[in-house]
């Protein structure tokens, strides 16, 4: 049983009942002062990405739907190629600080926070298959792990490489306009190519932004014969 917090290092305080006699609490990662800095999405949301509506000005919603979605929707390039995103939390300023410690500082254990949401999270959902939107090569060897392997794999959703990635420029550098109109990037394993068809695929990625990474890769996957593609990623940027 973990008893110190993954971010401040404080002494966890598991709450004594009756029940915690009687059963092992569920394990707890986060002291609950800094669990409570998580910002879960609730309410109303865009009925694909996720985007908490009460966020939006009425005239950027049509249909449950925001307008940044509508506008993938309009482009024949891009609609139907992603059915739906589900996030978990907003992307404030204590979850950038935490997940640039997980990503970018190699501190793997920090996951764990997040396992029991994201298992819970993909429960109701309906896919064949798993991938996580791959690392480059290169970005691979620099961060020691891909990031959104590592929630797929700590939830227990046996993720599999369908997708390989080129080297490129990090998406958190790019503007939206950039991140939009920049080349393709990613690829199908050639190995697993035969598993993709008429499969539903489930998408693991850590941050939804502009959706353009998503959607990338789930062209990718349609024209190698994927039926459905959805995501569930951490965070709603």
């Amino acid at each position: 049983m973990n008893t110190n917090c993954l971010d401040c290092h404080n002494e966890i305080h598991y709450p004594v009942t009756w029940s915690s006699f009687l059963f092992t609490p569920k394990e707890q990662w986060l002291c609950d002062k800094c669990s409570s800095q998580l910002q879960f999405i609730t309410g109303d949301t865009c009925r694909i990405c996720s985007r908490p509506l009460s966020l939006l000005q009425s005239q950027h919603i049509k249909e449950e739907t925001c307008l940044d979605c509508i506008r993938w929707e309009q482009d024949p390039k891009w609609a139907g190629v992603l059915t739906q995103n589900t996030s978990l939390f907003l992307y404030n300023e204590y979850l950038k600080e935490y997940l640039s410690r997980f990503k970018y500082r190699g501190d793997y254990l920090l996951v764990n926070a997040f396992s029991s949401a994201v298992k819970e999270a993909a429960e109701p959902l309906i896919y064949d298959l798993v991938t996580p939107i791959p690392l480059s090569p290169e970005r691979l060897y620099e961060r020691g792990f891909n990031q959104a392997e590592a929630l797929a794999r700590e939830a227990a959703l046996q993720p599999q490489h369908l997708l390989i990635r080129s080297h490129s420029e990090k998406q958190s550098k790019k503007s939206r306009l950039q991140r939009i109109q920049s080349e393709e990037v990613f690829g199908i394993n050639p190995d697993l190519q035969p598993e993709i068809n008429n499969k539903s695929i489930l998408l693991i990625d850590d941050i939804y932004t502009t959706g353009t990474t998503l959607r990338q890769a789930a062209r990718i996957l349609k024209e190698a014969g994927a039926k459905e593609i959805t995501s569930l990623t951490l965070a709603r940027g």
